[in-house]
């Protein structure tokens, strides 16, 4: 039986699909770039940065982080012939209100031992600081070996309160 979200991505995808006329579409994107943001349904990429469906490719995880979407941004760039990141992380972040410790108990105590020890050492990313830790992780890419030296990297953020972005030097 379907759930009431099933039945909305069905339903509100055939509306999207009778009047499609993108299949055309490049497999890279048109215009050579890369944003790397939060996965926080606050955040509407297209309409917030300007994306055009085809423009860009938008990685998302929680808290955009560089280091989880590295995998990503390879592809991105090395197959896809991507050649600008905007690493774009967000105020009132989900990542800034807790640390490792806290989620690793959060799944020991909400699914059990065996659950935490498969997560064991996995580091969730927390951010302390939300402009440093755009500072950092717009360092961990212009210092990555996988990320050519010619990638054009900037770090923002956005703030949810205003719609507005600032970037972060």
């Amino acid at each position: 039986m379907a759930t009431s979200v099933q039945e909305n991505l069905a339903k509100k995808n055939q509306e999207y699909a009778s009047s499609f006329k993108e299949g055309d579409l490049a497999l890279p994107p048109a215009k050579k770039y890369t944003v790397v943001t939060c996965m926080d349904a606050r955040i509407h990429p297209p309409a917030a940065f300007g994306i055009a469906l085809g423009d860009a490719h938008v990685i998302r995880n929680a808290g955009g982080s560089a280091r989880e979407a590295l995998r990503s941004l390879v592809i991105s760039e090395q197959l896809l012939g991507t050649k600008e990141i905007l690493l774009i992380k967000h105020t009132d972040c989900g990542m800034l209100t807790f640390g490792n410790k806290d989620a690793h108990a959060v799944v020991e105590q909400a699914l059990g031992a065996e659950a935490e020890k498969e997560l064991e050492g996995l580091d969730f990313l927390p951010l302390g600081d939300l402009e440093q830790g755009v500072r950092d992780d717009v360092k961990f890419l212009r210092g990555s070996k996988a990320i050519p030296g010619n990638v054009a990297i900037s770090g923002w953020v956005y703030e949810v309160e205003t719609g507005k972005v600032r970037e972060v030097k």
